[in-house]
């Protein structure tokens, strides 16, 4: 099958098959996003060794189906492995005998296998330190949706494994143009506006995508996925939090608190929210949750230390926390709410998390992406009611860009009223932030800003199409 973008992805995995030195490549991100299917898919000629783990499975099956694997490629295994020393040695004679110009070993859903009382990473610690790393035509590739698994106990674990990942991959849900593109390729006709509703309801997670029908409306779909009564996704919140850590009650509640602040907390608002103490619990609570990039922080203009804003960065989850926490009877909700009252208001928040989740692509519209600039979010301390911005470019060229996101059906008009409030938003921010660079307005809209005679006070404007990149 065809592998839709991932163009940065597929260049470092170029660029690993080609070395002519041992690789050992981690590719990790949220469950549901593809990691699996890019890596098989790209490998599809190429693997010497496939292998994956089991959810919830005892040690002595993931070592059953490990040995099945090993037969499956063509290794005579002449006796099972009753530990994980053993069954790396099996691997290891299964390379030995490879004609393959490169060797590509995947791994896939590593934490499963590595239940805490088994040896199943200090095996691979001496299977890579031992062999494999003096081996130039080897490529090993684990993968996990534990994303801050990975992290504790390959990327930076600071015993035997340390510093031995060549590569990492991070993999993220498509962008929006990327989506476009996969909706493309299942046959789903839709406009760009109808897109962007959809991407607001399941981000860019291929999983969720696929369930889209050709025949149906975004609504009428999104109906189907959560609504109706034997909808396919309807446990998915609890499902996704649950499979990914260990106990995530901590993660469950941070998720909720930040559901409810769309514009963020800080570190001491999450605290209050949650009633999560302030030690190393919170912390790493915070640190998974941004590993597997259910939340992100963003800095705040004016605190260049300690002031980060944490923002629910999974489309998903805010979505279901709005609409599905408490589950409606109404089979037809979405189709029933739709672009009216309640669900205008939240496409128009969330258009907010659109915009930031492609801010390289805001940056191309705008001629700099060349330019080293910060992305922060700002909120006034003084300014009654409170303003705040939620997305600020700072340039190095001396250009501050205050990003003002709009979604509307049509194009956006500026009247007297929205006039005013840009001008006095732009000063409160020059007074209070004591900045001498260039202030630039700057409107993200989905249809364009209507002309008239307040739109000079917009400096640059970029449109729902311009976030449409690959």
């Amino acid at each position: 099958m065809e592998i839709i973008g991932r163009l940065f992805e597929k260049e470092i995995l170029r660029n690993c098959y080609e070395s002519n030195r041992p690789e050992f490549v981690a590719v990790f991100g949220r469950m549901r996003v593809g990691k699996t299917f890019l890596i098989r898919e790209y490998f599809a000629k190429d693997l010497q060794f496939y292998f994956t783990g089991e959810a919830s499975a005892e040690n002595r099956r993931h070592l059953a189906n490990f040995d099945e694997a090993l037969l499956d490629h063509g290794l005579s295994v002449d006796q099972s492995s009753t530990d994980w020393h053993q069954a790396f040695s099996q691997l290891k004679r299964l390379i030995q005998t490879s004609s393959k110009q490169k060797k590509v070993v995947f791994i896939d859903e590593l934490p499963w296998l590595a239940a805490p009382k088994n040896d199943f990473v200090q095996a691979l610690e001496y299977f890579w330190n031992s062999w494999a790393s003096a081996q130039p035509d080897l490529l090993l590739i684990i993968c996990g949706s534990a994303t801050s698994w990975i992290f504790d106990n390959i990327i930076s674990e600071h015993g035997g494994l340390h510093n031995r990942v060549t590569r990492q991959i991070p993999l993220a849900p498509f962008s929006l143009g990327e989506s476009e593109a996969f909706m493309q390729s299942r046959g789903i006709v839709y406009n760009r506006y109808q897109i962007a509703e959809t991407y607001m309801v399941l981000g860019g997670v291929p999983y969720y995508l696929d369930y889209l029908e050709s025949d149906f409306s975004p609504a009428q779909n999104i109906d189907r996925m959560f609504f109706a009564s034997n909808a396919p996704l309807k446990r998915e919140f609890n499902d996704l939090y649950r499979s990914l850590f260990q106990n995530p009650d901590n993660h469950i509640r941070v998720i909720e608190a930040l559901g409810k602040r769309p514009s963020g907390l800080v570190r001491d608002e999450i605290i209050k929210e949650t009633g999560i103490s302030a030690g190393g619990r919170l912390s790493k609570t915070l640190i998974e949750l941004e590993q597997c990039g259910f939340i992100q922080g963003q800095r705040e203009f004016t605190r260049r230390k300690n002031g980060k804003y944490y923002k629910l960065s999974d489309f998903f989850s805010r979505f279901y926390l709005r609409f599905l926490a408490d589950r409606p009877e109404d089979e037809h909700y979405w189709q029933n709410k739709s672009l009216r009252g309640e669900q205008l208001a939240w496409y128009g928040v969330t258009f907010e998390q659109l915009c930031a989740a492609h801010v390289g692509a805001i940056k191309q519209k705008l001629g700099i992406s060349g330019v080293s600039t910060t992305v922060s979010a700002w909120r006034s301390k003084l300014s009654q009611p409170m303003a705040q911005i939620d997305l600020v470019i700072d340039r190095a060229d001396n250009i501050i860009n205050l990003c003002e996101m709009k979604f509307s059906t049509k194009p956006f008009v500026i009247d007297k009223e929205y006039d005013m409030k840009l001008r006095e938003r732009r000063e409160t921010f020059r007074e209070e932030t004591k900045t001498r660079k260039a202030l630039h307005t700057t409107l993200v809209t989905t249809y364009g800003i209507s002309r008239n005679a307040y739109i000079g006070e917009v400096q640059s404007e970029v449109t729902l199409d311009d976030l449409f990149i690959m």
